[in-house]
């Protein structure tokens, strides 16, 4: 997926996110896959995330203080939530998402940016941006029980993006108990049913490595290409009516309960 069209689906899912506010105007809303947030603190988050990214995209650095990161202290007691202006919030919301989306259309793709990653430009910032996005708006419409319908195209790349960064050397470093995953015969698949994507987890060797290939694996989970994404996000429960699990399901909770990059 192209640089533009990341910047482009940053706008587009912030004003679905928008959209599920308006729907149902819950700001006190427990969300569920977030825990301690409600859906008005997440919405405060996700639009936090695409001002402090407008700021990497302007100087290649992030802000020092960073008030959006733990959104706890927004609309925390019912109260507040009764009080919030959803649609005042909503706007501010998607004014945050078209700022960003216009900072990093005009820097371009190639400005580089301070992150612990081999070479990170504004092209990472736009693609880490949309699919920071695409989640959240997933823990909201979650949260508030409406319909969650994802773009196939947009869940492929949401789960390459997440393959790459989960394969990051520096995890070893930052989450040691990431390498308790490596070990004999463990290998994942990870098969969309909706289209022809496939991802082949290999943890057999000194590093997390993945291919897009069709290698027989100890463990296949095969399902729609959305509900992968959310199930390798832990959105999902792995045992949902709509995957299906062959082979070694105590490998799979273990790797869903050991990978992560965030």
């Amino acid at each position: 997926m192209e640089f533009e069209r990341h910047c482009q689906l940053i706008v587009e899912q912030a004003e679905l996110l928008a959209g599920h506010l308006n729907t149902k105007p819950q700001l006190g809303a427990a969300v569920p896959s977030c825990p301690g947030w409600n859906v008005g603190q997440l919405t405060r988050h996700v639009g936090g995330a695409h001002r402090e990214a407008t700021v990497v995209a302007r100087t290649g650095e992030a802000p020092p203080n960073d008030q959006f990161r733990d959104p706890t202290h927004w609309y925390g007691t019912p109260a507040e939530c009764a009080a919030a202006d959803v649609a005042g919030l909503g706007l501010w919301l998607t004014d945050g998402a078209h700022e960003l989306s216009k900072a990093l259309l005009e820097f371009g793709p190639d400005v580089p940016i301070a992150m612990p990653i081999q070479n990170p430009t504004t092209r990472f910032t736009a693609r880490r941006m949309c699919h920071e996005t695409v989640m959240h708006r997933a823990d909201a419409a979650l949260a508030l029980a409406v319909p969650y319908v994802l773009d196939p195209e947009l869940a492929v790349d949401g789960i390459d993006e997440w393959m790459e960064l989960c394969a990051l050397p520096l995890h070893f470093e930052v989450h040691p108990w990431m390498r308790e995953l490596l070990g004999a015969g463990r290998t994942l698949t990870f098969e969309a049913t909706d289209l022809p994507a496939r991802w082949y987890v290999d943890l057999t060797g000194e590093a997390i490595r993945w291919h897009h290939n069709d290698e027989p694996a100890a463990v296949t989970i095969h399902g729609p290409v959305t509900e992968l994404l959310l199930l390798l996000y832990k959105r999902r429960p792995a045992h949902g009516a709509d995957l299906e699990i062959h082979g070694d399901t105590e490998l799979l909770s273990y790797y869903l309960d050991r990978v992560s990059f965030g």
